[in-house]
């Protein structure tokens, strides 16, 4: 296997690195594991290419500091954040200082697979794909976009309504909205297509 299609692993859960180690080696993709995002930064020079899977939430160093990090220090390793329920504020915060994708935990392994695989695979369609959304968020109207916009803030439907002086079922129906008009399939999809947009 080449160190191309090596998956770094950086969580501090064994159990959560023996499970995705399993799940890659199954697939037939190259894996190392790391404890700690330390742990990653000081076999750094030796992974160059490949591309990195780290938690966000991690005793010392987190899985944003990582990103921070890896970019200071120059690297082009692509990486995937996984982020636990309701962390998607942190899930944007990460999108913005460079994550390539991120994953909503608990995750089925077929979309952690995709992930990786797109991770992988030439994202020269990247361009043509973020002028489409763009196209598709022109289309939302004002109040579809406050809707959103507290969305990528990671605040809760009912904190949303408040806000807006609007009935948290009138979120929801604008929230549903915005996921047809943008053709996102889950929330991670919304918001990494947004953000790759350029969005605000």
């Amino acid at each position: 296997m080449s160190d191309k299609a090596t998956v770094h692993i950086v969580d501090d859960d064994l159990a959560v690195r023996q499970s995705l180690a399993f799940l890659l080696a199954t697939a037939g993709i190259g894996v190392r594991l790391y404890d700690s995002a330390s742990g990653f930064l000081n076999c750094l020079a030796g992974a160059s290419a490949g591309c990195v899977v780290t938690d966000v939430r991690m005793p010392e160093i987190g899985g944003l500091e990582l990103l921070r990090r890896l970019k200071a220090a120059g690297s082009s390793l692509p990486v995937i954040v996984m982020t636990g329920h309701g962390d998607v504020a942190l899930a944007v915060e990460a999108m913005k200082a460079g994550a390539t994708d991120f994953i909503e935990k608990p995750f089925d392994d077929e979309l952690f697979l995709q992930a990786i695989r797109s991770t992988f695979q030439n994202r020269s369609a990247e361009d043509s794909g973020a002028l489409a959304t763009r196209l598709k968020l022109e289309s939302l109207s004002r109040r579809e976009r406050q809707v959103l916009d507290g969305v990528l803030a990671g605040k809760q439907n009912k904190v949303i309504a408040h806000e807006l002086g609007l009935s948290p079922r009138t979120v929801e129906v604008y929230r549903a909205k915005v996921m047809a008009k943008t053709e996102a399939t889950s929330l991670p999809d919304l918001v990494r297509a947004v953000l790759n947009s350029g969005y605000g």
